[in-house]
């Protein structure tokens, strides 16, 4: 379970220190110039002068000016603070592309490392994706890999609707295994998705223990679509306790109106596990809006195959109908709905009951439609504020954004691709004063490191790996907005990721000195 690690500031250089020269010095830090937030203690405020780094780490806090160094930053009037991480992203999806390897949508908002393969996907050779990133020039953020749960399922039993056999669960164990060794942090599952969802739990407990390190979790039911929130998260909870690995809820909410008020219920269950010792902590991305495919939101465990057969059969089809129908309902109505991005581009960005007006139908014969022409990503409106800042100010409650890297005008995604993290030091931190600057520092920076094991990542301290984000915490934003996705956040003046300058003034330099790592 993590504990509060308390950090003391090295407030002196050596000699020998001082006679080779910095790589970097961040001066004006602490009284009297910026603000130091260490990550894990708040707010180091008898640090004063710099902070040197060589070699891609921290080497002196304090008693610096910045003469010996080839590069300086100055912080007055700024908060240094390590490097964001986001601990379930989809960012590696597209991350390899030529054009978005610098991932300047994550150094924009401060990230400096993000968490990928989440719920249950990724491939299954980890040991290639890793070469992948590493090559045509590297990458702009540190990586860490997970092994999906889905993946493995799908690679042992295909599409089977059914327990694996004493042999097929063996292969799979073998696989999740062979995924640690090649460095994954841990187990991921996606059991609302096929063919995730046809897994019970001792299947989970078993490759999670195979796994080690964490298991996190897109729960098998985040509203009352099927088993319901509540045990959906007792789930984990049991996976976690059994298995004896970190749980984690991941994206946590309560989505749908009829779900609303239960993060009082799911913030007792978690605490009661904790006070006995389970290791269960849960992340969030700061939004009202989910996101999805439209065939996961209004057809969940139907195929498209099984959904165009009973579409075309007269006895079949109703049942079908009132299926979308109710699921629609469940996310807050077909207003509630909107595209993403589909093959349609003329769709992008509209309504589900406009969608359906315009063309004379349902919105559920709508939503059918779209999926047998190829699906959709969906942005979903379906969460209520006071859950969302419930689940917020938990201390077991880490920062995520569920996003991926895209270009402009490539659909109409949900804005967190670009705002997450800036949204909410911008709107939750300034504005509506859910959580302190020092709180919300910690649950993007020590709390998923000592999470997910991420040695020497997470703190400001001596010895500590170069990741730091310097910003001004008065004017940090999140510009993208549900209509115009595209817009990157502002506010961040320099990001460091492995003490190389990946960012300087309001944009990126092209570093790219992230690094995949390993467990």
């Amino acid at each position: 379970m993590f504990r509060a690690v308390v950090v003391v500031a090295a407030l002196f250089v050596t000699p020998s220190a001082q006679s080779v020269p910095l790589d970097v010095a961040i001066i004006n830090v602490g009284a009297g110039g910026g603000r130091l937030i260490t990550g894990a203690t708040g707010d180091a405020g008898a640090a004063r002068g710099a902070i040197g780094i060589r070699g891609g780490r921290i080497v002196s806090i304090g008693g610096a000016d910045g003469t010996n160094a080839r590069a300086v930053i100055d912080a007055a009037g700024l908060v240094v603070a390590p490097g964001f991480i986001d601990v379930h992203s989809h960012g590696l999806e597209t991350l390899g592309r030529p054009e978005l390897r610098n991932a300047d949508a994550e150094l924009a908002q401060g990230v400096t490392t993000i968490v990928g393969n989440p719920d249950g996907g990724g491939p299954i050779d980890l040991a290639k994706q890793r070469v992948l990133l590493e090559g045509d020039g590297g990458i702009g953020v540190n990586v860490a890999l997970l092994i999906g749960h889905g993946t493995v399922r799908g690679a042992v039993m295909g599409g089977a609707n059914r327990a694996p056999t004493p042999d097929e669960l063996a292969k799979m164990v073998a696989l999740v295994k062979q995924g640690v060794a090649d460095g994954a942090f841990g187990l991921s599952s996606g059991i609302f998705y096929t063919p995730g969802r046809y897994a019970k739990t001792d299947e989970l407990v078993a490759l999670a223990r195979a796994a080690g390190g964490v298991y996190t979790s897109h729960i098998r039911d985040e509203g009352n679509y099927d088993v319901g929130v509540v045990a959906s998260v007792d789930e984990v909870i049991r996976v976690a306790e059994e298995a004896h690995v970190t749980g984690i809820v991941t994206h946590m909410k309560a989505l749908g109106p009829d779900s609303w008020g239960l993060s009082k219920t799911l913030i007792v269950h978690i605490d009661a596990a904790r006070a006995r010792g389970v290791s269960v902590f849960a992340d969030q991305y700061p939004y009202e809006a989910s996101s999805t495919s439209l065939a996961a939101a209004v057809l969940p465990g139907v195929s498209t195959a099984e959904a165009r057969a009973r579409l075309s059969d007269g006895a079949r089809k109703p049942a079908l109908l009132a299926e979308a129908t109710e699921n629609i309902r469940r996310r807050g109505g077909p207003h509630s709905i909107a595209i993403a991005s589909t093959r349609d581009s003329a769709l992008d960005g509209k309504r589900l009951d406009e969608i359906a007006a315009a063309r004379g139908v349902s919105p559920a014969q709508a939503a059918i439609d779209i999926i047998l022409d190829g699906g959709a990503s969906i942005v979903s409106f379906n969460m209520s504020e006071d859950d969302i800042r419930a689940i917020m100010r938990q201390p077991w409650t880490m920062t995520s954004s569920d996003g991926a890297l895209s270009l402009p005008g490539e659909g109409v995604p949900h804005p967190r691709n670009n705002g997450a993290f800036a949204r909410k030091l911008g709107v939750y931190v300034r504005e509506r004063k859910v959580l302190t600057l020092d709180q919300a520092i910690v649950s993007m920076t020590s709390l998923p490191a000592e999470v997910f094991g991420l040695k020497d990542r997470g703190v400001i301290r001596v010895g500590a790996v170069a990741d730091i984000a310097v910003f001004d915490p008065a004017k940090i934003v999140d510009r993208a907005t549900y209509e115009h996705p595209h817009q990157l956040a502002t506010g961040m003046s320099f990001v460091l990721v492995n003490g190389q300058v990946a960012w300087k003034d309001g944009k990126g330099t092209g570093a790219r000195a992230g690094v995949v790592l390993r467990k």
